[in-house]
């Protein structure tokens, strides 16, 4: 790391990750879409259940987010005396054994920061209400704790793919903005600033014709589906212009649906003790990775069907009759290093673009007559 150095890139890939961490906890908190306690006491299994996946999401996301952060950053740092650093220049979807260890440390600095994380779910969480549960504020904490860890990981790959990062960020967002608006929907529709589920948005929760068999909404699950195939294609579209990029652009539409899917498995471990908004979450979860795959493969195979149709638009040029010399298709543009081609039907030299003559293609110029034209057979001009 010559251009700001390892403890530069370290200090900021915990600070962004701890600041991370503490702004979405804050933005949950302040707008009780994270609420421990809800006043409805029949809320408290459902508020337990959304807390921790939004705590073990929002530790993965505030890892991944911090060490790509320290990245970018490093890498727009202007380099000691002007010139590149090729040495340590590495773009994220460099080779497999290109800074591997930079990545390592970035991503292990970002878990570090986002360990904040636990310490701000664990306090409010002592006033959780929780089935079967002895200690919330320890199993909320663990929750917290093991998304650091899924989010180190997460962080490594974003670190060695930039479309992999474009996608965990552009989820993040949106994640939140529909958080923001299942929140607005609950103050106007009069139930009051209620905790909201991570991705799920409930235009009618109450009218039968949405769900499917009592468990299953479709209209979340295809607004989940919907965006995950969105994002994944914009997020892939960049790197999937690039050969060389092109695998992890379609492995990248998987990024941010698949943290979304570990936070609800890891905080689902019954299906049937959660409500069933929550099901409908829990399933539609893995699904939005494939779809989220499935939009990444489609960009990289519209990026990989023009790059084939542009390279087949080059000149095309076949060899010459008994020279063997390289000839241009009429139609074509003629390359600069042949210059104008000579004409075949005069006994004149012709200069090419280098000034040299080229001798005359007649086989023989000599036997013309004064007026340029070849006598008749059987007749010699003297």
């Amino acid at each position: 790391m010559a251009r700001r150095g390892w403890g530069g890139s370290i200090a900021i890939a915990v600070g962004v990750a701890a600041g991370t961490s503490a702004a979405q906890l804050g933005f949950g908190y302040g707008l009780g879409i994270i609420n421990w306690a809800p006043a409805d006491a029949t809320a408290g299994a459902t508020a337990w259940v959304a807390g921790l996946v939004w705590a073990t999401w929002i530790a993965a996301t505030s890892t991944v987010f911090g060490a790509v952060c320290a990245q970018r950053l490093r890498d727009r740092a202007p380099v000691p005396g002007g010139a590149p650093d090729d040495a340590t220049a590495v773009e994220p979807d460099a080779g497999p054994g290109d800074g591997v260890l930079r990545h390592v440390a970035l991503a292990a600095a970002a878990g570090v920061g986002a360990l904040v994380t636990v310490l701000l779910v664990a306090v409010p969480a002592r006033m959780a209400v929780a089935a079967d549960t002895g200690s919330p504020r320890n199993v909320a904490a663990t929750y917290a704790a093991v998304g650091v860890l899924v989010g180190v990981s997460a962080a490594v790959w974003a670190l060695r793919s930039r479309a992999a990062a474009n996608n965990v960020i552009a989820t993040v967002g949106w994640l939140w903005l529909l958080a923001v608006v299942a929140v607005l929907d609950g103050v106007l529709a009069g139930r009051g600033l209620t905790s909201a589920q991570l991705g799920i948005w409930q235009l009618s929760s109450d009218d039968g014709r949405f769900w499917i068999r009592d468990y299953f909404y479709w209209p979340g699950a295809l607004l989940s589906l919907g965006s995950a195939l969105v994002i994944g294609a914009l997020a892939a579209r960049g790197s999937a212009r690039h050969a060389d990029r092109r695998v992890g652009a379609v492995a990248s539409g998987a990024a941010g649906p698949l943290l979304v899917a570990i936070a609800y498995f890891l905080a689902v471990p019954r299906v049937t003790a959660i409500s069933p908004e929550q099901v409908s979450a829990h399933l539609t979860a893995p699904y939005a990775v494939i779809v989220g795959v499935g939009g990444s493969v489609l960009v990289a195979a519209l990026a990989q069907r023009a790059a084939r149709r542009d390279a087949g638009r080059g000149p095309v040029t076949v060899p010459r009759q008994r020279t063997g010399e390289p000839s241009v298709v009429p139609g074509d543009p003629v390359p600069e290093e042949h210059g104008p081609p000579a004409r075949a039907d005069t006994g004149a030299l012709h200069p090419t673009s280098d000034g040299q003559p080229v001798a005359s293609l007649d086989p023989d110029p000599e036997d013309r007559g004064p007026d340029g034209r070849r006598p008749r057979a059987g007749r010699r001009t003297r």
